[in-house]
């Protein structure tokens, strides 16, 4: 890690995703007074780990006079329009967690992997995708750069954590409720989440039939791939899991393959390729930062032009504080030559 670090405001440090920013920055080597944490008028004034560290929280209204170089924003999308207005005219860059700004014609949307040449200098706010599409898209990637790609069809199996802190207390006192034989009342989620599974809670659009969740997947992938009228069909699904999603990706391709021609474009990514017949689960997937891809298959009804993927990622480090930290040090190494190891 070079000195001197830069300086990086965490915003929303005591939630799930700015937790484990901070956990991840402490890993990767960041030193504790490169980071400040900031957080609402009722977490300022207590702490947040940071390895070894304690770090206060400070209240946003503190955020400008920081001279920040990054602020991560793991908030909602009402903080990071404050945010924007508040740091506006300031050098500091803006990578955005939430939906605030994802579609906004001028933020690019960024998986480092997949189109970090959109980051320029004059970059200032840069958008984080919804970690279904993240995962969906890292996963699919080294089949694109291979392939011709047709169209994808996903179901998403989505652990509680992507409602927040809420969602996991939520499957643990549900579960120990419907154990002990008392009665559920579902108060994160519009159904009970312990030993159910049910259509992803965001709202249900009456013109597309599609939900929230769904059409950020469309919408989000049309914007990173730069295809408008890409078909992507996702079904987005909530299950009894406390952490990491797993999806099953149906990818159309314009040619024939088999499936030693698919595993070997793994070869050279970062991606976790499972060995033929591991049974790939969220829950050994959980705290690691690659989208693992496991069972592999090739449709010999499409003339093995129709390819179905397993997969996992923990959706709040790669899905969400990762990629934003990703993001950020692509920025870096963009505007101040740096390298890191």
């Amino acid at each position: 890690m070079r000195e001197p670090c830069p300086v990086i405001a965490v915003i929303g440090a005591s939630g799930a995703v700015g937790t484990e920013a901070l956990s991840i920055l402490s890993d990767r080597g960041y030193p504790p007074g490169s980071v400040r944490c900031f957080g609402s008028a009722r977490s300022a004034g207590s702490v947040a780990p940071f390895g070894a560290h304690r770090l206060a929280i400070e209240n946003l209204d503190a955020l400008p006079k920081t001279d920040a170089d990054y602020a991560l924003l793991c908030a909602d999308t009402e903080t990071a329009h404050s945010v924007r207005d508040r740091l506006r005219g300031t050098p500091t860059v803006i990578i955005d967690n939430s939906s605030a700004f994802r579609m906004d014609e001028d933020v690019p949307l960024v998986i480092p992997e997949i189109n970090s040449d959109l980051i320029s200098h004059e970059t200032s706010v840069i958008a984080n995708p919804n970690c279904s599409t993240i995962m969906m898209l890292c996963a699919i990637e080294p089949i694109r750069r291979a392939y011709e790609i047709n169209g994808v069809s996903v179901t998403t199996y989505q652990a509680v954590s992507g409602a927040g802190r809420r969602g996991i207390q939520e499957l643990h006192s549900q579960t120990r409720a419907f154990l002990e034989g008392e009665s559920i009342t579902p108060e994160v989620f519009p159904h009970a989440c312990a030993f159910n599974v049910f259509e992803h809670e965001s709202e249900l659009d009456p013109v597309s039939g599609y939900n929230g969740e769904e059409l950020k997947m469309i919408r989000e992938t049309r914007k990173i791939w730069n295809c408008p009228t890409f078909p992507l069909l996702p079904t987005c699904v909530r299950v009894p899991v406390e952490r990491t999603h797993a999806q099953s990706i149906i990818i159309e391709i314009a040619e024939r393959a088999n499936i030693e021609d698919i595993r070997r474009c793994y070869a050279n990514s970062s991606l976790r390729l499972s060995e033929p017949g591991h049974a790939l689960t969220p829950r050994e997937i959980t705290g690691t930062d690659n989208v693992a891809i496991g069972r592999i298959r090739v449709d010999h009804t499409s003339d093995a032009m129709r390819v179905v993927l397993w997969a996992c990622c923990d959706q709040i480090r790669k899905g969400a504080a990762l990629n934003a930290i990703q993001i950020m040090e692509t920025v870096e190494a963009l505007n101040r030559d740096v390298v890191y190891i």
